[in-house]
This record gives C-alpha cells, sequence and structure tokens, in this order.
C-alpha cells in the first residue's frame, strides 16, 4: 500500500504546485479596474531629535486606471493612467507581476540597479512585483508569496527603491527609500500600506534619516469613470508598448544598469511625451519611430 500512497501524494503536491500560479492570478487580476485613489504620508520617527519631519501629504479624490496590457498564466503587466477629466489623461506608472520569477533587479542607490539570479526555492509560490517609473525605466522590485489572513488577502515584501515621485524633485537629504509594502485586497478594492525608511547610503555603510507611514486607497468605480482613459491608452498603447520593448530589449543584456537623471535639465519622461504627442500627429512615421525611442532612451543609460 505505501508504494501507491507515495506516488499519489508526489502528484498531488505537483499539481497543486501548477494550480497555485492561476490561482494567485486571480488576487492579482483584482489590482486591475478604475478606482477612487486617496494617498496619505506621515513622517513618524527620527533618530535624530533636530530633524525637522516634513509636512503630512495628502492627496484625495483622484480616479485611476489600472489597465492589464499583456496577460498570461503567469505574467500580468499593468498600466496605470490618470483620469484628470475626460480630455485630460496622464500616463503613470507601470508594473509587472510575475510568477516565480528568477531575476530581481536590486537598488543600489543613485540610479543604479544589479542583476542578482534566486534559486528556485527562494521564489517557489511567490509573486514578483516589478514596478517602472513613468518613463518605463526601473524603480524596485519585491517578492512574496499571496496569503489568505484573518479573512484579508495579504502581500507584503521590503526592497531598496528610489526616492519616491513625490519626493526626488524636491528633497536629496537622503538617497535610499526602504519600502515595506503592504496589499491588502477587500471587497471594495484594496489597500496598499507602506512602512518606509528614508536611508542615506554612503560609502557602503546605511544610516537612518526618518521613518514614514503611507496609506494608498484604491476604491473601485464604475468602468464607465474610466472610459476616458480606456480611450487614450487605445490611441497611445502602441507608441508606448514601444518604449517598453526598448528598455526590455536593452535590460536583458545587462548585468548592472546606470542612468541618468536628467540630460539638458530634462527628465527622461518629458522627451518621451514629445515623443509620443509627434508621433500620434504623424509627424514620424512608423519606419521612424523606433529608432527615435531608442535614441530618447540611450540619452539616459551610462554616467
Amino acid at each position: 500500500m505505501k508504494k501507491i500512497v507515495l506516488p499519489v501524494i508526489a502528484v498531488l503536491i505537483v499539481v497543486a504546485a501548477k494550480a497555485q500560479a492561476p490561482q494567485d492570478k486571480a488576487k492579482v487580476d483584482k489590482l486591475c479596474g478604475c478606482f477612487e485613489v486617496e494617498f496619505k504620508y506621515a513622517e513618524t520617527f527620527s533618530p535624530d531629535k533636530n530633524y525637522k519631519f516634513h509636512d503630512r501629504e495628502e492627496i484625495s479624490g483622484g480616479t485611476e486606471l489600472t489597465l492589464p496590457v499583456e496577460v498570461s498564466d503567469k505574467k500580468i503587466v499593468m498600466q496605470h493612467l490618470l483620469v484628470i477629466t475626460d480630455s485630460m489623461i496622464i500616463k503613470h506608472w507601470r508594473e509587472e507581476w510575475t510568477y516565480e520569477n528568477p531575476v530581481i533587479w536590486k537598488y543600489q542607490g543613485d540610479k543604479v540597479w544589479t542583476k542578482q539570479i534566486l534559486k528556485p526555492e527562494q521564489v517557489k509560490g511567490k509573486w514578483t512585483q516589478t514596478v517602472w517609473e513613468v518613463s518605463d525605466e526601473p524603480r524596485y522590485q519585491g517578492f512574496s508569496q499571496w496569503v489568505n489572513l484573518d479573512d484579508k488577502i495579504i502581500w507584503q515584501s521590503t526592497t531598496d527603491a528610489p526616492l519616491p515621485r513625490r519626493e526626488y524633485s524636491n528633497r536629496s537629504d537622503y538617497n535610499i527609500l526602504k519600502r515595506t509594502n503592504r496589499l491588502s485586497i477587500n471587497d471594495s478594492g484594496y489597500i496598499h500600506e507602506q512602512d518606509n525608511q528614508k536611508i542615506i547610503r554612503k560609502d557602503g555603510a546605511d544610516k537612518l534619516l526618518a521613518e514614514e507611514k503611507g496609506i494608498n486607497s484604491y476604491k473601485r468605480l464604475d468602468d464607465k469613470a474610466c472610459a476616458a482613459a480606456k480611450y487614450y491608452w487605445e490611441k497611445n498603447k502602441v507608441f508606448w508598448t514601444k518604449v517598453r520593448k526598448t528598455w526590455d530589449d536593452y535590460i536583458s543584456t545587462q548585468t548592472t544598469i546606470a542612468l541618468k537623471t536628467q540630460v539638458d535639465g530634462k527628465p527622461l519622461n518629458e522627451y518621451l511625451f514629445a515623443l509620443a504627442k509627434d508621433y500620434a500627429a504623424k509627424k514620424i512615421s512608423d519606419n521612424e519611430i523606433d529608432a527615435r525611442i531608442k535614441a530618447e532612451v540611450f540619452k539616459f543609460i551610462g554616467r
């Protein structure tokens, strides 16, 4: 009897492991849709008694579409689009979710990332979230399992990241944001909770500047509220898909990535938005656009 039972158990384990990806994918799918968003941040602690805490930040009442633009059983690419008005849509950040992803790009600070290959046991049953800038350049990655806890569906990971968009234009007193991201899916949408450490990294040593709490809420809306964003994406998806491919092709050949913050006083997204506008107005042909995108992106590669 033992000879029969043990192989059966082994088969059941393999089947369960294979089933986990599509089961968890259903959880990731819940991050897509049309949402009313509210973002809140507050610095909570500093070991330096002379540190001057920055004002709390709160953004409420915005509308954001998270659109799945590439989907398979083990990978979902989501594009975030801000709905300002029906006639003003802004391409926002992008995220990818990949099941049992063996490659992680670790942020080292100062716009440098290094490639790390993980062992299969390190990523078994886990989903990697990759966050990309508005320009589709890299930001950070984290990986963890989705778990059910107290009637909530939760994913949590801690990773080093560049300064957030809300701070990198007006702060230079730290260079690493150690982010603990916690996603909790609920019946009305989801909560993105953050426990962040603002780190000064210098000569291989880390110094804590301040800690911060963030609560970002996503409350699901009727899809009609994001109809304009869907229309915008249909008109512009060819261009941004080409941008994404340009980055993917480059990153796939590298072990270290180093990027410039600005070229001639402007960030990459400004160059790309201008190029997207010209392409939409047919001032740039289909035969030219790939080379033009690559030229803009490669201005920012290297030091």
